[in-house]
């Protein structure tokens, strides 16, 4: 068989060795429930805590602040949601290009009366900091701008847009969706200037199901989730102790930044100077993206087919956010892309586990597979 070759590190991940490690003590030695005052109760508690303070300590937060939820999606919903009962204002400013969990929860605080700003992005795949200072006023209770796009890779100007907000909406609640930026690159929520901050485990190497909200001590906010008042009565419900463990085990495991996104730079310009080169591949994401995305069209081959093909030959990708389920691509349609090209995209998203030959098979079956498909 084929060597596996996966390039859908977006859309997740393979749970590395220490997190599973960390999953299996918090099974076998430390079942008990954090809540409870006795022993068993202690042990899983000290575990939480443990993990509590390695995630506060990557993102450069106290540890009081780290809220840990069922997964990313949670987190940006208990975010978004939270301002539903402000009553001094109704304006809710977001972009046109964020993951479906922060666009389908503004969908619902419109049907609740919200006004909503959807700010279009430039072709780059950034927000104009001019357009968010023009929908900023003193009724916004809510700005939710991504730190890194799922689809194409851009990078928002967070904080330049923490200043702004801070300026001409200072009682406005700053959230970020920084579930494709964790692990990848810098994050200090205090340099960002942000008041909610959300990430997933599974996009870093730790299983599925759990994920965290970084919830800034002086912020207020209401529980998503109400009953037994764990994580501070922001998201009730006894912890997950191995999830929450296991992520303490990912987060460790994690390679050190700098060097990760220099090695992440040179497998992106390699990716893409080979595409362009191809004379049949058109690279749809735009420079200065961060280096563990990379979006093309084949065009006049459809996603789909395309990705069957691959799939033969042991190599994974996607067709753009695996919660978009075969829709085509609002990103793209936001950017200016024609139903061509939308049509015909996939997103190569890398881990620090790939390789310039993973490329290079890439290529190899894509040429393939252009050939295979004209023929029939």
């Amino acid at each position: 068989m084929e060597r596996l070759i996966y390039l859908d590190n977006s859309a997740t991940t393979k749970p590395c060795d220490k997190a599973i490690d960390y999953m299996n003590n918090a099974l076998k030695n430390a079942w008990g429930n954090p809540s409870s005052l006795h022993t068993l109760g202690l042990e899983a508690e000290l575990l939480v805590d443990s993990a509590r303070k390695t995630v506060a300590k990557y993102i450069k937060a106290d540890l009081g602040e780290i809220i840990f939820t069922g997964s990313g999606t949670e987190a940006n919903n208990t975010a978004i949601m939270s301002v539903a009962n402000k009553k001094w204002g109704n304006r809710v400013i977001t972009t046109q290009i964020e993951h479906p969990s922060v666009l389908e929860t503004v969908k619902r605080l419109e049907s609740l009366g919200f006004e909503v700003i959807k700010l279009k992005p430039q072709e780059n795949g950034v927000i104009s900091l001019e357009d968010l200072k023009n929908a900023l006023n003193e009724k916004t209770v809510l700005v939710s701008i991504m730190l890194v796009n799922n689809e194409i890779g851009s990078i928002q100007p967070i904080s330049e847009a923490s200043k702004l907000i801070k300026e001409f909406s200072p009682k406005a609640v700053f959230h970020c969706d920084a579930v494709q930026g964790f692990g990848k690159m810098p994050i200090n929520v205090k340099e960002l200037g942000v008041d909610l901050l959300t990430a997933s485990g599974h996009k870093v190497f730790a299983p599925k199901g759990i994920g965290f909200l970084y919830c800034k001590k002086t912020v207020k906010i209401s529980p998503f989730i109400t009953g037994g008042g764990q994580e501070r009565g922001l998201r009730s419900g006894t912890e997950s102790v191995p999830l929450i463990s296991a992520l303490e085990g990912a987060v460790l495991s994690l390679p050190e930044i700098g060097s990760a996104l220099k090695i992440q730079k040179e497998l992106w310009d390699y990716a893409v100077n080979l595409f362009n080169g191809s004379g049949f591949i058109k690279v749809n994401s735009p420079e200065n993206t961060l280096p563990y995305i990379l979006n093309i069209s084949v065009v006049g081959y459809r996603s789909e087919t395309l990705l069957h093909f691959l799939e033969r030959k042991n190599i994974f990708v996607s067709s753009g956010s695996a919660c978009a389920k075969g829709e085509l691509s609002y990103v793209l349609s936001a950017l200016g892309l024609n139903k061509s090209e939308i049509d015909s995209a996939l997103r190569i998203s890398f881990a620090h586990n790939n390789t310039k030959e993973d490329i290079d098979s890439l290529l190899t079956a894509l040429e393939e597979a252009v050939q295979k498909l004209r023929r029939s």
